[in-house]
């Protein structure tokens, strides 16, 4: 199932303890102006806040992030040091080519716009017999023009993959954007049309003209923006599962060439197509049949340069930041170029950087470990899913055949993606080459439509600092960028494991138990295992722990969206309750005895709250309340612990306290 559907850590970035601490819990890490009772997360991280103020290359930067900087710099180093004249087509010679590429800015300075010229004349002299092919040719790889398309696994028959049509199409990636009123967002939307003005400027249209362009660009999106689901509604399966013959599509959309589309996509013998939001592609059909020639031809020339500016000379990149990063996160510079041109090899030859990572940075011990947290999460959920006193016996037995189902995933893929046949060729424009690997993935992935699901398949590479669940393979990944110090250290007490690294395994666990992860049995196949009774029993605790997120006051007057990050609210308090049952069963967690003045149950909540220390630009909390699924540290601290009768009693938080929460009002799901 392709990336759309994983419950991750993280959307970008999640968790992790504090850099450069080998101890576990670091007492600089702490604000002891403040007491655990009136803000755990300022007790628990307002040092760490004061010792790291907000670098402007970032709009959020945490202790995770820390450990993604440090697997950066490990990537860094491999990549610096693969030497020069490796055999043509070598590993070595594909990653090193390609980042020295990303390197050169004088060359791409020089370069200017010339890398796009050739396409840009193809897209400006197509007729309108030609938009659907060049719909397709961006589809594969280049942009989301006007809806998506994608492989992945059948939800309701895991071993198959089916293709899928989805929404798309819009750049600023929420149709809130586009659609609500407050400042920031109309700052936002207005800063997205300037953008868009100064790409089709920089390529070499006059003013006006750019005026125009963008303008047209602007009513397709705003036009698929009003008709597209909304966060919420994306989370309901049942909505999104809409099966289609090919004759059927062909009937209710006629003005998509569907056989062209295939066809362009290499795609044969297509007879059962899932659409996602019917709304979104009947929108389209819609516009294909009354959108003028130009318009639809200044939309498909926008979505191809914005694609491509990141990877163009300096005025193309700026104009990208100043929107993307400045406008949206707040930003206030752009990172290194060694960062940005790392980016590109580890995620488009990502599993070719991956083994020359794991040869180096992931010991077997690290594994071995792993897996034995792993084991204890595991007996410690199923305990928690037999004692639980809101669900029947019957789909209790469901619930334990599911978990005693899991596929785990530790480190690094056992077989490694094959990228030989990708010609990195420094005689060509970085672009042409980034592009020529972004179509081999995009080929790759529609390949798999009529082959059966590879459950072997990773969704992260090894030096991704996250972990996942999947509900098609019913499988956690734990990938060995995430398995490090200071985030997983077998050196130190069970205590600081358990409330870091601990918490992600059970994280991860939970997934497939929330609000969506539910829907899927054993083998990771959409089926209703649950008696009414049960579900009815969930869905009113699942509520009422969305309600206490709901009410969190994110910035100025906007409240956290509980419904939307539910999935990882749910996650974040299962894995919670769960690493604390499993912590409990070692002998630190049986005992009592203090470690530089912190008894185990506090260096346990600490270590918890220690891996969402982070400082973060008011734009950037707009930004994720918006988009991100996941709910803001301090968000994910202070109100998942106050369901935990355990967090009181470990800092003898009492009633009065900003940090008490009623017993009446707490919820226990998992």
């Amino acid at each position: 199932m392709k990336k759309m559907l994983l419950f991750s850590l993280a959307a970008v970035m999640t968790m992790g303890m504090a850099a450069g601490n080998l101890k576990g819990v670091d007492r600089a890490n702490l604000d002891t102006s403040v007491r655990p009772g009136e803000n755990f997360y300022k007790y628990a991280c307002g040092g760490w806040q004061k010792a790291n103020p907000l670098d402007p290359q970032y709009a959020r930067f945490g202790t995770f992030d820390q450990l993604r900087e440090n697997s950066n710099e490990q990537v860094k180093d491999i990549i610096t040091h693969l030497g020069t004249n490796n055999p043509r087509g070598s590993l070595k010679q594909q990653v090193g080519d390609l980042y020295a590429m990303g390197m050169d800015s004088v060359r791409l300075n020089n370069e200017g716009k010339a890398p796009l010229e050739a396409d840009l004349a193809m897209l400006n002299s197509a007729k309108r017999s030609d938009f659907i092919r060049l719909i397709a040719w961006q589809h594969r790889g280049i942009s989301d023009a006007f809806f998506n398309s994608q492989v992945m696994a059948d939800l309701k028959n895991s071993e198959q993959n089916m293709l899928y049509l989805t929404q798309g199409g819009i750049g600023m990636g929420d149709r809130d954007y586009y659609l609500e009123n407050d400042a920031n967002t109309v700052k936002v939307r207005q800063a997205y049309v300037t953008y868009i003005e100064r790409l089709f400027t920089l390529v070499g249209y006059k003013k006006g003209n750019a005026k125009k362009a963008a303008n047209n660009v602007m009513k397709i999106e705003n036009a698929l923006a009003k008709v597209a689901m909304t966060r919420e509604e994306t989370r309901d399966y049942s909505k999104l599962y809409n099966l289609t013959t090919l004759n059927q599509l062909k009937a209710n959309y006629p003005n998509i060439d569907w056989d062209t589309y295939l066809g362009a996509l290499k795609l044969k013998n297509v007879e059962t197509i899932c659409v996602f939001q019917p709304k979104s592609i009947a929108k389209v059909n819609e516009m294909l049949g009354s959108l003028k020639d130009q318009e639809i031809k200044d939309y498909l020339a926008f979505k191809y340069i914005n694609a491509a500016s990141n990877y163009l000379s300096d005025d193309f990149e700026q104009a990208n930041f100043d929107m993307f990063s400045r406008a949206m996160s707040g930003k206030q510079v752009n990172q290194p170029r060694w960062k940005r041109a790392l980016n590109v090899p580890n995620s488009l030859l990502g599993e070719a950087v991956g083994q020359l990572y794991v040869a180096k940075y992931f010991p077997a011990e690290s594994k071995k470990k792993m897996q034995q947290l792993v084991d204890n999460l595991k007996v410690a959920l199923g305990e928690h899913i037999a004692g639980l006193t809101w669900m029947s016996p019957k789909t209790k037995v469901n619930a334990l055949v599911k978990l005693n189902s899991f596929t785990v995933k530790i480190g690094y893929p056992d077989k490694w993606r094959d990228y030989s046949d990708i010609d990195i060729d420094p005689t060509r424009s970085y672009w042409s080459n980034v592009l020529q690997a972004r179509v081999h993935e995009a080929d790759y992935e529609y390949s798999q439509l009529h082959k059966p699901v590879d459950k072997d398949r990773w969704w992260m590479t090894p030096q991704t600092v996250n972990a996942y669940y999947e509900p098609s393979s019913n499988e956690i990944c734990f990938p060995a960028a995430i398995l490090q110090p200071p985030y997983f250290d077998p050196t130190v007490d069970d205590a600081s494991n358990y409330g870091a690294i601990g918490v992600v395994i059970g994280h991860e666990m939970t997934h497939g138990f929330d609000d969506q992860g539910r829907n899927f049995d054993h083998v990771g196949n959409m089926v209703d295992w649950w008696t009414k009774e049960d579900a009815d029993q969930f869905k009113a605790l699942a509520d009422k722990l969305g309600a206490q997120y709901s009410a969190e006051i994110v910035a100025d007057d906007v409240h956290a969206n509980g419904v939307f990050t539910m999935g990882e609210n749910i996650a974040d308090h299962g894995g919670l309750r769960v690493s604390y049952s499993a912590f409990k069963h070692t002998d630190q967690g049986k005992g009592d005895t203090m470690i530089d003045g912190f008894t185990p149950d506090q260096r346990f909540f600490l270590s918890y709250a220690n891996v969402w220390a982070a400082n973060i630009t008011k734009e950037e909390i707009l930004r994720r309340t918006k988009v991100d699924p996941h709910s803001l540290g301090v968000n994910r601290v202070n109100v998942a612990i106050r369901n935990l009768e355990p967090f009181f009693k470990a800092f003898d938080i009492q009633p009065g306290d900003k940090m008490w929460r009623d017993p009446a009002d707490r919820v226990a799901i998992w």
